[in-house]
């Protein structure tokens, strides 16, 4: 077999390890492994090497991805699809492994409409918006990096007694907002899908930061979890809170913190590196016995699609993973439905 790998969309921790994987467990198993760089720009443009032990020796340590990534306009149109499937005969590829989030996804299901070519996808996006996937890769490395920022963040605002919000990436999906806001002990964690106006988010928080401010209280900051898909931008956010404060907390300023590109970067956590490994394995594996326009997932909410050989790794038709995570991004997923309800037990916690 001659096996394809490429990583697409947005860079995430653990790509790296994913990479590697396929690669040693390819060619330990007797297949030719060749990389495609840039995502699927690249494949369009050839830009195809192949791919030994040497060149991926050290790479689960690093962030970021060695085949490197971009956004392609051309690839999207069936000329470019076409072109795309073209390129794959030209080298003679029998499987690809593609690497990334939901318009990645998206792109492997459409390749996979090729008899001739065995399509699998690994689920890599540091928002965990992607369908039928417990824990997509890079998630666990980008929750430590913001929880280890609003640690270093709360250092400061103690010492001044101060209000932040923190700004936290994913665009349609709070998850990172929720599960990183909980374990840095926020007060108050917002997200999109909470679906709440600029007035009523401005007086809840004007509520949490009464209680945390209030006399005889021992508070000494508070700290405000927002994902950017919240539609109050958070600079609008903090001059409100700024004008409600004088009333509300005499003494006591607020500002923002923006953590943006940083949360995709550094090296991935043991748990993201271990995730990436075991779902490399399995594409591999899944690729040998014939599967094709499919998804490997990690720890998939409610046992959904095939066992593997893997206990935490699930098969599942790519078909399926799209329009789960169709769900999951316009509020319909039951996922999600469990997620607000597991935050809002606790929601009452966060400003005690």
């Amino acid at each position: 077999m001659r096996l394809a790998v490429l990583t697409s969309g947005g860079d995430s921790p653990g790509m790296n390890a994913a990479l590697r994987t396929v690669v040693a467990a390819g060619r330990q198993r007797g297949h030719e492994v060749i990389g495609v760089r840039r995502g699927y720009q690249g494949l369009l443009e050839g830009d195809v090497g192949p791919l030994d032990l040497a060149d991926v020796e050290g790479i689960t340590r690093l962030g970021g991805t060695l085949l490197g990534s971009s956004r392609s306009t051309e690839f999207p149109t069936p000329a470019g699809q076409e072109k795309a499937r073209s390129r794959l005969r030209e080298h003679d590829v029998s499987a690809l492994v593609v690497i990334g989030g939901n318009g990645s996804l998206a792109g492997a299901h459409l390749l996979a409409t090729d008899p001739a070519l065995r399509v699998v996808g690994l689920p890599a996006s540091i928002d965990n918006d992607v369908g039928h996937c417990g824990l997509a890769i890079g998630v666990d490395t980008a929750v430590n990096t913001i929880v280890e920022a609003c640690d270093r963040i709360s250092d400061t605002a103690r010492a001044h007694r101060r209000v932040f919000v923190v700004e936290v990436m994913g665009r349609s999906c709070g998850y990172l907002a929720m599960r990183a806001g909980v374990a840095a002990e926020a007060d108050a964690i917002l997200f999109g899908e909470q679906k709440l106006g600029e007035d009523e988010i401005v007086e809840r928080l004007r509520g949490v930061l009464r209680r945390c401010f209030a006399a005889g209280g021992y508070k000494k900051r508070a700290l405000i979890v927002k994902s950017e898909g919240v539609a109050v931008k958070t600079s609008q956010l903090v001059e409100r809170l700024s004008q409600h404060l004088a009333e509300d907390a005499p003494g006591v300023d607020v500002r923002e913190t923006v953590l943006g590109h940083v949360v995709r970067g550094g090296s991935p956590s043991a748990t993201d590196r271990v995730v990436a490994q075991r779902l490399g394995f399995a594409a591999v594996v899944a690729a040998e016995q014939g599967a094709s326009d499919v998804m490997l997932g990690w720890d998939v909410p409610g046992g959904f699609g095939e066992k593997t050989g893997d206990p935490q790794v699930r098969k599942i038709a790519l078909t399926e993973v799209l329009a789960e995570t169709a769900r999951l991004l316009d509020g319909t997923s039951p996922v999600l439905a469990r997620r607000m309800a597991m935050l809002a037990q606790v929601e009452d916690l966060l400003a005690i």
